[in-house]
């Protein structure tokens, strides 16, 4: 292998399927050779007789500059010269068996040529970071039992110019930094920023898995404005899709001109939902193109944790397929084996590369044990999305009131199932677009009860066990669904009822931060128990949260109708005192201002099993949490 960049090893585990640095190898790297400064270009192309690189360099002469084939590996390699950053270039290759010839960007190139181009761009990742402190406590940051609260944001359409126009990741970071550590956020989520060409796809159809989206600027503008983030004391999520890819013809469809990144068979290999292309999880060097992917976010970007978009997609065979349209595996069975090895592999090289970081799983079925370690036999995620409590929380937030008793089970039934995965109760994007309208639309009644019920909604996110994530726009209450192409409603904020629902977002946040028992247990079932969860003719709840040392006890009580509960009784752990420290009615919210004048006092008379009680007022459409400073 002379003049090299490709040890044994490093084609060995290309090979293997388990090569999980790709990225310092695989694609465009400045360099020298003989002397010259240029770039080293490689690439992976099995079924190609011959492969070369033209660009702006060579005046795009597809014969100026072969590469050549490392052995039987189906990589080739190359060295031009005189290549500078900013130069375009991208990859022709001749099919074997045809003799067809292809034009093709690179799958491994740090940045793509603006849309309607499509060519890759010769580029370097140097960056100074400054955010060394952050990444020396990441792993303290991230763990199960500190809280995580998340703010989803699309870059394209957070907060856009005076004119309507995008704006880039620089001139966004310090603005996205403040707002959310103002807002308590702990960490920040970004919908894909890897390239993609169709902008209303949101990001969701990849073509550059290696490449920050050029739409918004630089390689290096990314890095600082997770830098940015990071340097806010805000952690950084990444969307993050290897379930399916874009199928436009310059990028990985039929690279070398055979099925070479996805199935041949279209029963396994295209997508019915999106019109995308399935990764064949079966071949080694596709497993680790997309190891070297998920890594490269995490390692280079600095990424906090990887959001794995539409899981249960990647795990059935039949996922959004009729009978005669998908084939079972060797067993007979749905399940995609292949892809099932494969997160299995990706959540064990992530968690063992980069132990400080979460993968989180998008993933809306049954399927046992996806934020479980894989020798447990799970899928290993670090946690998952909750789909069943957002589809039935806002089934019945969407009730009126007044029928609301007929559906209690819709609150009740999660605590059956709430720690047999790592949860995160998130309300994102995919709940406020498509005719569905936002969270503030979907509440029933006058406007005042509308901003109740949100109030109310996100009160029982926060105290519910469970980590948190909530979609740009709902934390001020926008009133349209969102829309990619415009900006948010930020003048909305201006007014009090908006002002009021943000400023109990920043309150919540900061009770759920500041409170161990809100966020020591959200995966501990030793932290949550019911107080009452039988009232439904009043519709009201009540449970306890309590943090692992077993002091500083919380009791959330909420009140799911318009009518005031002004003396209503509750059993209590201890009898003592109990103050109010969140109240969603309170005037500085929007609300009525009825509560409990800062505490409660509860005796030892029992009640339903508690050995002690008190009566409390529960506002119209509110909650309150109640804490007692000791064992309890």
């Amino acid at each position: 292998m002379s003049g090299s960049r490709f040890g044994e090893q490093d084609l060995y585990l290309f090979n293997e399927g388990s090569h999980a640095r790709l990225y310092r190898l695989m694609g465009a790297h400045p360099g020298t050779a003989e002397g010259q400064e240029g770039f080293w270009f490689a690439m992976w192309a099995p079924n190609a007789s011959a492969v070369s690189v033209a660009g702006d360099f060579n005046g795009w002469d597809p014969e100026a500059h072969p590469l050549r084939c490392l052995g039987s590996s189906g990589a080739w390699e190359g060295f031009v010269p005189g290549v500078k950053p900013g130069d375009r270039y991208k990859f022709v290759l001749r099919n074997r068996e045809t003799g067809e010839v292809l034009w093709k960007a690179d799958p491994y190139a740090f940045r793509s040529e603006a849309a309607p181009g499509t060519a890759s761009v010769a580029w370097t990742l140097e960056y100074r970071w400054g955010d060394a402190e952050w990444m020396a406590r990441r792993p303290e940051v991230n763990r199960h039992d500190r809280p995580i609260a998340i703010y989803e944001v699309h870059l394209g359409s957070w907060r856009r110019g005076p004119g309507g126009e995008m704006r880039g990741y620089r001139e966004l970071a310090p603005e996205l930094a403040a707002y959310a550590a103002e807002h308590g956020f702990t960490h920040v989520e970004l919908l894909p920023v890897m390239e993609h060409p169709f902008y209303g796809s949101w990001g969701y159809q990849t073509t550059g898995y290696f490449a920050a989206s050029s739409r918004w600027g630089t390689p290096q503008d990314l890095m600082f404005l997770i830098d940015t983030l990071h340097q806010a004391g805000v952690g950084v999520i990444l969307d993050w899709v290897p379930s399916h890819f874009a199928s436009d013809e310059w990028a990985l469809w039929r690279f070398d001109g055979t099925h070479l990144y996805e199935h041949a068979d279209p029963r396994r290999g295209y997508h019915p939902d999106w019109g995308s292309l399935v990764f064949n999880y079966g071949r080694h060097e596709v497993r680790s193109f997309l190891l070297s992917s998920a890594m490269f976010w995490l390692d280079v970007f600095h990424a906090d944790g990887l959001r794995v978009d539409a899981v249960a997609s990647m795990l059935y065979l039949d996922y959004s397929r009729k009978p005669g349209e998908w084939e079972p595996n060797v067993f007979g069975g749905r399940e995609d084996l292949d892809a099932i090895t494969f997160l299995r592999r990706l959540n064990e090289t992530v968690y063992g590369l980069e132990p400080g970081v979460q993968t989180y799983a998008e993933e809306s079925t049954a399927w046992p044990m996806v934020s479980r370690p894989t020798w447990m036999g799970g899928l290993g995620f670090g946690m998952k999305w909750d789909m069943g409590w957002m589809h039935d929380t806002l089934l019945y937030l969407q009730k009126d009131p007044v029928h609301r008793k007929y559906h209690h089970n819709l609150l009740t039934f999660r605590a059956l199932y709430g720690f047999t995965e790592n949860f995160v109760l998130a309300l994102s994007h995919d709940e406020v677009v498509h005719g569905k309208g936002s969270l503030l639309a979907k509440m029933p009644g006058d406007d005042w009860q509308k901003f109740a019920n949100l109030r109310l909604l996100l009160a029982y996110q926060w105290t519910l066990p469970g980590k948190k994530l909530l979609f740009m726009g709902q934390e001020f209450g926008q009133w349209s669904e969102w829309n990619h192409e415009a900006g948010l409603e930020w003048h909305l904020a201006e007014f009090e009822r908006h002002a009021g629902l943000a400023r109990l977002v920043g309150d919540l946040n900061r009770l759920y931060r500041g409170l161990p028992a809100l966020h020591e247990t959200d995966h501990d079932p030793a932290g949550f128990e019911w107080v009452d969860c039988d009232d439904a003719e009043q519709s009201t709840l009540v449970y306890l949260r309590r943090p692992r040392d077993g002091r500083t006890t919380a009791v959330v009580a909420l009140n799911f109708t318009p009518v005031p509960r002004v003396s209503h009784t509750i059993g209590l752990p201890r009898a003592g005192t109990w103050r109010e420290v969140l109240n969603t009615d309170g005037r500085e919210y929007g609300g009525s201002g009825m509560g409990n004048l800062g505490a409660v006092e509860a005796d030892q008379q029992p009640w339903r099993g508690w050995p002690a009680s008190a009566r409390v007022v529960l506002p119209p459409l509110g909650a309150v949490v109640l804490v007692h400073d000791g064992e309890g």
